[in-house]
């Protein structure tokens, strides 16, 4: 069950309080410092095995090749596997049981359709009551069983530093980067560590370069944009350049000279491909995603499985992962942007939303942490607790600009709504003082609709009455 309350939506689930054992802790800590080391250290013990789940197929965990993903997974994060028969469906009543923070389905390509991605979508937000998506999820799979098991074996955190590109980002927010602009023929901005970005003068045919910040520069992020389909990207999007294309697991630059350039770049990296066409659709051995996976390093992807049109859940990575850099990891920052679709779905509703709101897809395991190199952001935000109130806050950090567009390349850029992620889930929620942000606060995060204006003489903070729930 879920309740509105006046003019802040305050969703409620009816998950049963903690037993009498969590219940008797919860009475005891009294103070904001008790409660932090009560979230440090005593809630992780509480979640082991029951934080993470693994879904697959029966049929690809009788095959050993396939049962060792899923048991590499099940060690890495301590987690619990769920298998079904034919349809991914099936497992919902374990994941309402387990409420888990993470899911993972494994796969091999050739079930992860489309229709695929659509149902664990729709499967993911019925977990609990309200219409959010209630767990962190990605699908794992791999040019073949061996590359799959290459990305869930990665367990060093990413943290990342350079990032190179087919199109414009914000360089204020990373450390270093390079990107060559698809729009305007012969143009590349460049930015080394403690730099200012550098605009030069490059030729038209950049397929060399960007094969060159994958193989040498050893990008952590690569972000492409433009025209694509399952086996090719197109590198120029106002003048003609070269193609980046797949064939058999491995990523290959072509150049307009029909030169080939192969891609061989094994360092661990995540991939925004965040405005192409089908780049998240694999539709056989030379999908592009196979390749980004199998060749390039490639740990963590997020794209399209259909022709971009509308662009929300894609550009909003740049908004949520690289904007807001060291907030949140790759994985959440695409969970929050998906969270901020059906919000805006749910309040604004267009066709434009509800075209994205079923096709955008991670591969990759979702518990593995890439995340941007920490740096000034344009607001802090932050979740603490005292004398029984829950208080979230944020701390404009860039005066009048605070809320304003921080780069608007891209489609449906800006304007996102703040969230935070609940350390572990709440219930019993009640608003106390919402000082007029009107907030969406469901069991496992808050939503606060992004300030029109800044204002210096207004105070950005929630305060809210919960209890906890020990098993996200």
């Amino acid at each position: 069950m879920f309740r509105e309350n006046e003019n802040s939506k305050v969703f409620c689930s009816t998950d049963s309080p903690f037993d009498s054992g969590h219940r008797k802790f919860y009475r005891i800590k009294k103070s904001t410092m008790k409660y932090l080391c009560y979230v440090l250290f005593i809630v992780p013990a509480l979640w082991a095995g029951e934080t993470y789940r693994v879904v697959i197929a029966e049929s690809d965990l009788s095959k050993p090749a396939w049962k060792a993903v899923a048991d590499e997974l099940v060690s890495k994060h301590d987690g619990e596997i769920l298998s079904f028969g034919s349809d991914p469906v099936e497992v919902l009543g374990d994941l309402k049981k387990a409420h888990p923070r993470y899911t993972c389905f494994v796969a091999p390509y050739e079930t992860v359709t489309r229709t695929f991605v659509s149902k664990i979508h729709q499967l993911t937000r019925k977990i609990d009551e309200d219409p959010y998506t209630d767990t962190i999820w990605g699908v794992l799979t791999g040019f073949d069983a061996a590359n799959a098991l290459a990305i869930a074996s990665t367990r060093e955190p990413l943290t990342v530093r350079k990032v190179g590109s087919g199109t414009e980002f914000a360089m204020d927010m990373v450390e270093e980067g390079a990107w060559y602009d698809e729009l305007v023929m012969g143009k590349m901005v460049m930015k080394k560590p403690g730099g200012d970005p550098k605009v030069s003068r490059v030729d038209q045919d950049t397929t060399r370069p960007l094969v060159d910040l994958l193989n040498i520069y050893k990008s952590d992020l690569f972000i492409t944009s433009g025209h694509a389909t399952e086996r090719n990207w197109q590198i120029g999007y106002r003048y003609k350049n070269g193609y980046f294309i797949s064939r058999s697991g491995t990523l290959i630059g072509r150049d307009m000279q029909g030169r080939e350039h192969l891609v061989d770049s094994p360092n661990p990296k995540v991939y925004l491909p965040i405005g192409n066409c089908l780049m998240s659709h694999i539709k056989g051995a030379d999908s592009m995603a196979l390749a980004w996976m199998n060749s390039a390093g490639v740990r963590q992807m997020v794209g399209y499985t259909v022709e971009t049109w509308f662009g929300y859940g894609g550009w909003g990575l740049l908004d949520y992962f690289l904007e807001q850099p060291g907030r949140y990891t790759m994985a959440e920052a695409n969970h929050v942007n998906h969270l901020a679709l059906l919000h805006k779905l749910a309040t604004q509703p267009s066709r434009g939303l509800r075209y994205d709101r079923d096709v955008v897809v991670l591969y990759g395991d979702p518990a593995w942490e890439a995340r941007m190199a920490d740096r000034p952001k344009a607001w802090e935000q932050s979740l603490d607790y005292d004398d029984g109130l829950w208080i979230f806050s944020v701390s404009p950090g860039r005066g009048a600009e605070t809320f304003e567009v921080i780069n608007n390349n891209g489609a449906q850029r800006g304007g996102r709504p703040i969230v935070h992620l609940f350390p572990h889930r709440l219930i019993d929620i009640e608003i106390v003082d919402d000082n007029g942000l009107n907030p969406t606060i469901t069991d496992d995060f808050i939503l606060i609709p992004l300030p029109g204006e800044y204002s210096s003489e207004k105070e950005y903070k929630v305060t809210f009455t919960a209890r906890s729930v020990m098993n996200l």
